[in-house]
C-alpha cells in the first residue's frame, strides 16, 4: 500500500510563461490591497487637516514605503495588463500558444513601461 504512485507536484512541472504569468496576475490582485490602504490613509490625512496630511507624508519618506507604494504602482500596471490579455482572450482570440506567449511578454514589458511613464509623470 505504501509504494502506490502519488500524483505528481508543482515541484515536477518546469514552469512555463503561462504558469507564471497566471500566478502573478493572482498575486498582484491580492497584493494591491496594501497601495489601497496606503492610498486611503493618504486621502483620510487630506480629511484630517495640514497637520496629519504633513506627518502622512513624512511618513511617506522611509524608503520602504516608497519600495512598497513602487511595487504597488507595478503592480497595479501588470494586473491591468493581464487583465486586457484576460479580456482579449474572452473574446475568443489569441489561444494558440505562440499568442499566448506573445501576449504575456507584451503585458510585461508593458507593465514596466507603464510603472516608469507612471514616474516620469509623478515626478515631472
Amino acid at each position: 500500500m505504501d509504494n502506490r504512485p502519488l500524483s505528481p507536484h508543482l515541484t515536477v512541472y518546469k514552469p512555463q510563461i503561462t504558469s507564471v504569468l497566471s500566478i502573478f496576475h493572482r498575486i498582484t490582485g491580492a497584493g494591491l490591497s496594501v497601495g489601497t490602504v496606503l492610498v486611503v490613509l493618504w486621502l483620510a490625512s487630506v480629511a484630517a487637516g495640514e497637520n496629519a496630511f504633513n506627518n502622512f507624508n513624512n511618513f511617506l519618506d522611509n524608503p520602504l514605503i516608497l519600495l512598497i507604494l513602487l511595487a504597488s504602482l507595478w503592480a497595479l500596471w501588470y494586473h491591468f495588463c493581464t487583465g486586457l490579455r484576460h479580456l482579449y482572450w474572452d473574446m475568443g482570440y489569441g489561444y494558440n500558444l505562440r499568442s499566448v506567449a506573445i501576449s504575456g511578454w507584451v503585458a510585461v514589458a508593458g507593465s514596466f513601461l507603464l510603472t516608469l511613464l507612471t514616474i516620469l509623470f509623478l515626478v515631472s
